[in-house]
C-alpha cells in the first residue's frame, strides 16, 4: 500500500520545535538568495570580462605601433595585428615564441638583459633593437614595461615599438617644416623692410640730393680754377717775362683761387663722404640681418633707423631723443632696425593730420636689460584692440596702408633675441617697449 504524503507538510522530528523549523526554512531561503547574488554578480563580471576582452582586441588591432605582450617567461601571449602586418607573421604562429627570437639575432641577448632588468627593477627600459620582417629588419624604438600581479610580483612584459624609418621620416619633414618657416619669416622680414625703405624713398632723394648737388658745384669751380692755371703755366712755357708773370697772376686772381681751390677741394670731399654715409645707412638698414649675431649699441642703431623714418615724413612730426645711453646689445643689428623702423612708422601713420605731434625715444640700461621706450601723443591703442595688436595680419590702416605684419614681425624679433615687446600702460598716445638682454658688463 502506498503512503500519500501528508497534506500537512513533512513530518517534524519530535524533537524540533516549530520555531527551529522556522530558523531552518528561514536560513534556506537567505542561502537561496545569496546563491542568486553570486550568481547575478558572476554574470555581471563575465559581462565586464568580455568587454574588457573586445576592448583590449579593439587596441590590438588599431594600434599602428607594434605591441606585444608576452608572459613572465618571455614568450608572447597576444599581439597586435601592426605587429603582424610588419612581419607577415600570424598570430597564431608567433603566439608561445620566445619574445627574443622575434629580433636579429646579433641583438636577442640585449633583448633578453632588458627583459630581465625590467624584471628585477619592476620599471620601464627603453632601447633600439632590429625586429625581424619579411623584408629584413625594421628598427625599433622599443619600450618595455612590467605586469605586475596583485602582490607586486612580475607576471609579464608589455612591448612597444615604434619603427625608427617613420619616426626619422617624421622629424625628417618637421626639420623641413621648420626651415620653410624660418625663410618664410625671413622673407617677411626683408619685405617688411623693403616695404619700409620704399616709404623712404623721397627722404632718401632728398638726402642724396643735397650733398651731390655740393660736389658737382665744386666740381665746376674745380674746372675754373684748372682752366686758370693752365693759362697761366701756358705763359710760363712760353718764356714771358717776370713782370708779365706778376701782371697776369693779379689779373686771373690766382692767390685767391689757391685759397678758394682747398675749399673746393674740402667742400667736394665733404660731400663725397657724406653720400657714403648715407649709402653706409642704407645697406645697414636693408641687410637681411642673418648671419652671426654680435655685439652693437642699441642707442646708436636706434638713432640711424629713426631718423631714416623721419627724412622719409611728409607731415611735421618731432622727434624727442631723450635719455640715450650707450647700452651693448647682442643680436642681428638689421633686424632690430627693422623693429625700431616700425615702431617709428606706426607713431608716424597714428599722428597723421595732428597738431603738436611729437614722438619720443629713450634708451635706458634697467636691472641688465637694454629698453627702448617708443611713445607718442597720438590717440593711442583702444582697450578692445590691445589684445590683438601683435597678430598677424591685424591692422586698423586702411587697404594698402599697411600689412598688419609689422608689430607681429618685431614681437617675433623681440622673443628670439630673448627680449619683450610690450604695451605701456601711459595715460595720453601710445607706448611701446622694447626689452632685450645688455650684452655688456654693467
Amino acid at each position: 500500500m502506498v503512503q500519500l504524503p501528508d497534506p500537512r507538510g513533512p513530518a517534524r522530528h519530535p524533537h524540533f520545535s516549530d520555531t527551529a523549523w522556522l530558523d531552518v526554512l528561514q536560513a534556506m531561503d537567505r542561502t537561496y538568495a545569496d546563491l542568486v547574488g553570486y550568481q547575478e554578480r558572476l554574470e555581471r563580471q563575465n559581462a565586464e570580462l568580455e568587454e574588457m576582452r573586445t576592448f583590449l582586441t579593439a587596441i590590438l588591432s588599431s594600434v599602428s605601433d607594434v605591441l606585444i605582450v608576452a608572459d613572465r617567461t618571455g614568450r608572447i601571449a597576444r599581439i597586435s595585428q601592426s605587429f603582424s602586418g610588419l612581419t607577415g607573421q600570424d598570430a597564431a604562429d608567433a603566439l608561445g615564441e620566445p619574445l627574443a627570437e622575434m629580433f636579429a639575432a646579433d641583438e636577442r641577448a640585449v633583448v633578453q638583459a632588458m627583459l630581465q632588468t625590467v624584471r628585477d627593477r619592476r620599471r620601464s627600459a627603453n632601447f633600439e633593437a632590429n625586429l625581424r620582417t619579411a623584408a629584413g629588419t625594421e628598427p625599433l624604438d622599443i619600450s618595455i614595461a612590467p605586469r605586475l600581479d596583485d602582490r607586486g610580483r612580475v607576471d609579464g612584459f608589455v612591448l612597444t615599438g615604434r619603427p625608427l624609418g617613420a619616426l626619422r621620416q617624421a622629424y625628417a619633414d618637421l626639420s623641413l617644416s621648420h626651415d620653410a618657416l624660418k625663410t618664410a619669416q625671413t622673407q617677411l622680414v626683408r619685405n617688411e623692410k623693403l616695404a619700409s625703405l620704399g616709404r623712404l624713398l623721397a627722404g632718401v632723394a632728398h638726402e642724396l640730393n643735397n650733398p651731390i648737388s655740393f660736389v658737382y658745384a665744386n666740381t665746376h669751380a674745380l674746372e675754373r680754377y684748372a682752366t686758370k692755371f693752365e693759362t697761366y703755366f701756358a705763359r710760363v712755357q712760353d718764356g714771358a717775362s717776370r713782370e708779365e708773370l706778376i701782371q697776369l697772376r693779379k689779373d686771373l686772381r690766382l692767390d685767391r683761387e689757391v685759397a678758394n681751390l682747398r675749399e673746393a677741394i674740402g667742400g667736394a670731399r665733404d660731400g663725397a663722404e657724406r653720400v657714403r654715409d648715407i649709402v653706409e645707412d642704407l645697406r645697414r638698414l636693408s641687410s637681411d640681418g642673418s648671419g652671426e649675431k654680435v655685439l652693437f649699441d642699441l642707442a646708436e642703431t636706434v638713432r640711424v633707423a629713426a631718423s631714416w623714418v623721419m627724412r622719409g615724413m611728409k607731415q611735421p612730426v618731432a622727434l624727442t631723443m631723450t635719455e640715450m645711453q650707450p647700452v651693448q646689445v647682442l643680436g642681428r643689428m638689421g633686424h632690430l632696425q627693422q623693429v625700431v623702423m616700425n615702431l617709428v612708422q606706426n607713431s608716424v601713420d597714428a599722428l597723421e593730420g595732428r597738431e603738436g605731434a611729437e614722438i619720443r625715444l629713450s634708451v635706458q640700461r634697467q636691472d641688465g636689460l637694454a629698453v627702448l621706450s617708443v611713445a607718442d601723443n597720438g590717440p593711442g591703442v583702444p582697450a578692445e584692440l590691445r589684445a590683438s595688436i601683435f597678430d598677424p595680419f591685424f591692422t586698423t590702416k586702411p587697404v594698402g596702408r599697411g600689412t598688419g605684419l609689422g608689430l607681429s614681425i618685431s614681437h617675433k624679433i623681440a622673443e628670439e633675441h630673448g627680449g619683450s615687446l610690450t604695451l605701456c600702460e601711459v595715460p595720453e598716445g601710445a607706448c611701446f617697449r622694447l626689452s632685450l638682454p645688455a650684452g655688456d658688463a654693467p
